[in-house]
């Protein structure tokens, strides 16, 4: 097994299928759905996240995110993705971050899903789909994830696609302008699968 990635996956590559789902890096052309799922959820996300700076939706802001992402994912150091329904509806994001090398080779696994359509499986089967390109084509050998204890949405979703809690982390990150204590879990690339999801819609 290569301990080291020679060059990142090609555009075509960073396209991942899921049940019901797809993923792809967001686009300028995506500025609008983003924007407007973003603000129509601010009060169901803001308990979850770092505080937004206070240009975060605007077009400008989000022309600079898209050159660091694509600095990322070139340096093979991040790979954010959009998450959509079959339909191409705008449903959340997802993030393999913090890619690390050498005899490392894992990641830190980081999402989040738009109010409308939160507690319908939609990010269990967007997740299910980053892991199998984490351990595929990103060759990694370990998704790392965390999530605020209260977080009872987040820590079913991770412990029902695989993750093992491993640790209590205490002010881990800032997180809605305070330092908080996070659950840490992990998925191995040699960790038995999880059984199929049921359906919700």
């Amino acid at each position: 097994m290569a301990l080291f990635r020679l060059s990142p996956p090609s555009e075509s590559a960073t396209f991942v299928r899921g049940e019901g789902v797809f993923l792809r890096p967001p686009e300028m052309r995506d500025f609008d759905a983003w924007a407007g799922l973003r603000e129509r959820s601010r009060a169901f996300l803001t308990p979850w996240e770092p505080t937004w700076p206070g240009d975060d939706l605007t077009r400008a802001s989000f022309r600079r995110r898209l050159r660091r992402h694509q600095q990322e994912i070139e340096n093979d150091e991040a790979y954010p993705f959009l998450v959509f329904r079959d339909d191409e509806s705008l449903l959340g994001g997802l993030t393999l971050g913090q890619v690390k090398r050498g005899v490392v080779q894992a990641a830190t696994l980081g999402y989040w899903i738009g109010a409308p359509h939160a507690g319908k499986g939609y990010m269990s089967r967007a997740v299910r789909a980053v892991i199998g390109f984490a351990f595929g084509a990103l060759r990694l050998h370990r998704i790392e994830a965390s999530c605020l204890p209260h977080n009872v949405a987040s820590t079913r979703l991770l412990e029902r696609a695989g993750f093992q809690r491993e640790g209590y982390a205490r002010a881990y990150l800032r997180i809605n302008g305070a330092w908080q204590d996070h659950l840490l879990y992990a998925l191995l690339e040699t960790d038995p699968p999880p059984p199929p999801l049921v359906r919700r819609e």
